[in-house]
C-alpha cells in the first residue's frame, strides 16, 4: 500500500512557475513508476508526465514537453513536477500517482496503468 500526498498548487499569473511535491509513504517507493496527471473542470484526467522508478527515464505530454520537469527524490519518497511558462489552459488538479515499475523500457501513460493516486492539488494561473 502506498500513500501519497501533493502540495505546491497554487495560484500564479501566465509565465509564472511553480513546483509540486508530491510525498510517498512505504519503503518500496523505488520500486514504483510515478506519474502526474491533471484534471480541468469537466474535462477527463489527462496524463501530464512520467518517471521510471530509478529516474533514468521521462516522458511527457505534448502540451508540457519543454515547460514542465518531472524528477525524484528515492531517499526521500518524493516526485516533482518543475512547471515553468505556466499557462491559464494549465488550470487543473494535478494528481501524482503511482505503479509498480517492471522496467524494460516502458512508459506507463494511462491513468489505469497507476494503482495509487492521492488526493490532488489546485493550479491556477490567471491570464
Amino acid at each position: 500500500q502506498v500513500q501519497l500526498v501533493e502540495s505546491g498548487g497554487g495560484l500564479v499569473q501566465a509565465g509564472g512557475s511553480l513546483r509540486l511535491s508530491c510525498a510517498a509513504s512505504g519503503r518500496t517507493f523505488s520500486s514504483y513508476a510515478m506519474g502526474w496527471f491533471r484534471q480541468a473542470p469537466g474535462k477527463e484526467r489527462e496524463f501530464v508526465a512520467t518517471i521510471s522508478r530509478s529516474g533514468d527515464r521521462t516522458y511527457y505530454a505534448d502540451s508540457v514537453r519543454g515547460r514542465f520537469t518531472i524528477s525524484r527524490d528515492n531517499a526521500n519518497y518524493t516526485v516533482y513536477l518543475r512547471m515553468n511558462s505556466l499557462k491559464p489552459e494549465d488550470t487543473a488538479l494535478y494528481y501524482c500517482a503511482a505503479t509498480v515499475d517492471y522496467g524494460g523500457g516502458y512508459y506507463y501513460l494511462g491513468r489505469g496503468e497507476y494503482v495509487y493516486w492521492g488526493q490532488g492539488t489546485q493550479v491556477t494561473v490567471s491570464s
